[in-house]
Order: C-alpha cells, then structure tokens, then sequence
C-alpha cells in the first residue's frame, strides 16, 4: 500500500482498486460522506451491494468519534452505482490533512465525478434552528490546513496544484437539489479545527465574516474533490444553536440525538437529491 504522505494519489488508486474488488463493482458514479450522527440516513438510499470495512481497503485510520461508522456501502441508485461512507475522521483527531481527504480521492480513483458531503452544523444564522437541513453555497476555511500543502512534485495526478476554488459547491446541483426540496435554503459554513465548541466571541467573529453556519469537516474534503475535478454539493443538519445564541450549553450527545431524530427524514432527502442531481 504507498503511502498517503508520500504518494496520496496511489494510495487511493489502491483504495479503489481493494474496493472494486470487495464489492464487485468496477466503477462508483457518486460518492456520500455522512457526518455525525447521519449514519441511520444510509438506509433509505436503498439495499446496500456490499458493505466494506474501511480498514480493509488500506490508508483509512479509525474513526474513533461517536456517530461515525468504519465502513462504506455499495448502493445502486437506479443505473448509477453510490458509495456511502458511514463515518470521516477528522483533523482534531490527530490525523493529517491527506488522511481526512482520502475518502474523497478513492472515491474520484473510484471512477466518482459528484461527491456529496454531509455534516452536523451549529446554526449561526439567526433562521437556521436545529434539525434543519441547508444547501452549502460556500466555506471558510479556518482550520489552517489544505490538502494540497506537501504534496511531492509529480504527485498532483496531472491536475494543478493552484486550484480554483470560485464555485466549490457546485450550481448545478444546487439547483437540482432545490428542485426536488424547494424549501431548501442556502449558507456558508465555517470550518474550525476543533474539538472544542467555539466561544460566543468567535462565533460573533464568524458571523461578522459572513459564516451561516459551524463545524469542524467538509472543507478539506471539498478542495480535496474540486482539485480532481469532481463536482461538490454539501449539505449540513443544524444540530444546535451556536454557542452565544441561545441559554442552552453545547454538548456532543445532543448534536448525534438531533441527527438520529433526524434520520429518516435525512435518508429520504438524501435520496430524492441524488435522483436529481446525477
């Protein structure tokens, strides 16, 4: 298996060749990465193929956060092949830059071209309440962090190293989500390293900066997949108020109780928009 600090490219080739192989499918059309507590919405995507634990496919650590499942599934959406990863590990874990993207780049090596990425978010925007699901129309990066620092020359596969990032969340199928939910609304969401909940003072700083939304994944993921030319739709639960704005104190627990409330109106929703925006 090459390693992912010194070949990320290979590695995830290697990724998708060790999962064409465990599900029996050559190729993926989409890619889903469910956040914290979205695992249950897999079901109502349909029957999985094949479900595969990550650590057999190579450069995937441990989740070690609740609400995160080691494992992607194989689902046939009509004649398109999906595959949904269960759980993302995240920077605050310990895990380097090219570890939190590596799903999405064994998904593209996979054959994907649209990823969608999913995650629980404190709500900033004075509408957005908690169970609500919003359409990203755009990220702050706060995290420090990118993807494409380090990587070795030759090792961009073929794409430029400066990458563009003037729609990562692709319009397209942001329209075509909104047609099959028009109730859907839009906001940027904001990235921290984390684990710690943001103090009311950052999340005036935020919101000053024009952040709708707050967590603590997704960004990384998203440069990872327009820098290989795959197309992006996110989309976040708000899972709480952001700290600041309402009496009620942040607590993990509560963020994963929201999502599993939320789960099977999640999993439908999640299925009408891949119908749509394929």
């Amino acid at each position: 298996m090459p390693e992912l600090d010194t070949d990320p490219f290979a590695a995830a080739a290697a990724s998708a060749a060790a999962l064409a192989q465990r599900t029996g499918q050559s190729r993926h059309d989409i890619a889903v990465v469910l956040g914290s507590g979205w695992a249950p919405a897999a079901d109502a995507l349909g029957a999985a193929v094949a479900e595969v634990p990550l650590t057999e496919l190579g450069g995937f650590p441990q989740p070690a956060v609740a609400g995160h499942v080691a494992a992607v599934r194989s689902v046939r959406l009509g004649d398109r092949q999906a595959m949904v990863f269960l759980g993302r590990v995240h920077l605050y874990e310990g895990h380097s830059p090219a570890s939190v993207v590596h799903g999405v780049r064994t998904a593209v090596a996979a054959g994907c071209t649209t990823v969608m990425l999913t995650n629980a978010a404190g709500g900033i925007r004075a509408d957005l309440r908690p169970g609500q699901p919003v359409l990203i129309s755009d990220q702050l990066n706060l995290t420090g962090k990118s993807p494409l620092t380090g990587l070795p020359p030759g090792a961009t596969d073929g794409r430029p190293l400066f990458t563009d990032l003037s729609e990562v969340y692709s319009k397209r199928l942001r329209d075509a989500a909104r047609a099959t939910e028009p109730t859907l609304t839009e906001g940027v969401y904001a990235a921290l390293t984390g684990p710690q909940y943001e103090t009311p003072a950052e999340i005036r700083m935020l919101r000053t900066m024009g952040a709708d939304l707050v967590g603590m994944s997704t960004v990384l993921e998203a440069i990872a997949a327009r820098h290989l030319g795959a197309e992006v739709l996110g989309l976040s639960l708000v899972t709480n108020v952001a700290a600041g704005l309402s009496e009620q104190k942040l607590d993990h627990q509560d963020v994963l109780a929201t999502g599993r409330d939320s789960a099977a109106r999640l999993g439908v929703l999640l299925a009408s928009i891949l119908a749509e925006v394929g």
